[in-house]
């Protein structure tokens, strides 16, 4: 065995493991995270490779890939990933890397190709990543079927694309099967992106995903939000009001009669369902409440449907009301810059102009998004002080990110390797 191969079994973050596996066994529960979870360049590295490449992540829509050949492509970490759809109409999904000496195949974020072909020496692979074409100069006895690309783990439901990077990803069949259901009315093939934006936030991916677990800091930074959107998670929501519970209950009541499925379902911490109402006389996230599109999604009944919000951790929350829908994701670039993509929905068939204002549309969560990113970002620069420890969550206003928390020590400490069990400290 050559040097270089000795170098690949001394794993670098071999004493980082074993460091994280320690404070996260030894946490005190309903606190934050120690620092190093939110700033340290080798935690980072982990959550890359034992959350973002081991679990099930939201990459795209299917309605981003109308017809064959279109692309859409992303990055885990330092693994470039390309989704399309192939000759029969089926989604495959690779890694975006040619066999011959690695490049990138598809440079571009999305687009339409007859074939993947790499730019740097043109070898040519089909859309279900057989290797076409490499060139004479590979020789006549060439393989072409030992060079296909990787393939990447992909699965779809309700319109939602969903990527693993694992050899053996975690089940999914629970969630897919119940989005299939909540997002059947709204006919996820037959909606398009009205506008997209991605905005880069400079703090750890999961203070995003905390910030955006909880409401309790709603009121004093979110008054665009707030027009429509009621502070409570769900119709659980220990904080609920007996006005609240009342509107709750005359709305499932409506909801039940149309035929629009509202349950509550929680899988596990990783993925919640719930349909709730917005304030009482809005129908949708806009600034006076109003439809922001004339034209429903799919074939829903009524645009007074409150909202349905989907949880899917490590990377995206979601709210589909009769008109519109908001899709977020959620993709880390270093131990302290994340992206987040936004994508605003409606019918396939709406007209810009005419159904819907792209930027009455996007008014309110422009501003929340914006409001969010210096958020997250204050508290990245308060947790880089050597002042900082971990505090205390409220388990009656953060009770969401108590959840997160908790979801992602016991998925980091199972892909470890360590303990499928937490014996967390009591606070």
């Amino acid at each position: 065995m050559d040097s270089l191969s000795l170098a690949r079994l001394d794993d670098p973050l071999a004493a980082a493991r074993d460091a994280t596996a320690e404070m996260l066994t030894q946490r005190r529960r309903h606190f934050s995270l120690p620092q190093p979870f939110y700033n340290d360049e080798r935690l980072f590295q982990l959550d890359i490779q034992e959350i973002f490449s081991k679990e099930w992540l939201f990459a795209g829509l299917t309605c981003e890939l109308p017809s064959k050949g279109n692309f859409i492509t992303l990055e885990i970490g330092d693994n470039p990933v390309v989704i399309v759809r192939g000759n029969n109409g089926e989604i495959h999904a690779f890694h975006n890397v040619c066999r011959h000496r690695g490049s990138r195949l598809c440079v571009k974020e999305s687009g339409k190709v007859a074939k993947l072909v790499c730019p740097y020496h043109q070898w040519t692979y089909e859309l279900d990543g057989r290797l076409l074409f490499a060139g004479t100069d590979m020789g006549s006895d060439f393989d072409l079927s030992a060079y296909g690309l990787k393939p990447v783990h992909v699965r779809t439901a309700g319109g939602y694309i969903f990527i693993s990077l694992a050899e053996q990803p975690p089940a999914i069949d629970e969630l897919l099967e119940t989005m299939e259901n909540y997002l059947d009315l709204y006919d996820m093939d037959n909606v398009k992106v009205a506008v997209e934006s991605s905005i880069v936030e400079q703090a750890n991916w999961k203070l995003v995903i905390e910030n955006n677990r909880e409401c309790y800091h709603c009121n004093g930074a979110h008054p665009e939000l707030l027009n429509s959107l009621q502070e409570f998670d769900d119709s659980e929501d220990p904080r609920a009001t007996p006005a609240y519970k009342e509107l709750v209950a005359r709305k499932q009541g409506e909801w039940q009669a149309m035929g629009v499925p509202w349950e509550l379902k929680r899988l596990g911490r990783r993925n919640r369902l719930t349909r709730t109402p917005l304030l009482d006389g809005t129908v949708s996230m806009t600034m006076d409440g109003k439809q922001a599109c004339k034209k429903l999604m799919g074939r829903l009944p009524s645009p007074d449907l409150g909202v349905l919000r989907i949880l899917h951790l490590p990377n995206s929350w979601n709210h589909f009301m009769g008109d519109h829908a908001v899709v977020f994701r959620v993709l880390p670039l270093g131990p302290q810059k994340t992206v987040v993509t936004t994508k605003w929905l409606v019918h396939k068939d709406a007209v810009e102009g005419v159904d819907y204002d792209p930027e009455r549309m996007r008014r309110v969560w422009d501003a929340t998004n914006d409001q969010d990113r210096r958020l997250a970002e204050e508290n990245q620069r308060g947790i880089n002080s050597s002042a900082y420890e971990p505090g205390p969550y409220s388990e009656t206003f953060e009770f969401g990110v108590i959840d997160f928390v908790d979801w992602y020590s016991e998925r980091m400490l199972e892909n470890l390797g360590y303990t499928s069990h937490l014996s967390l400290a009591e606070g």
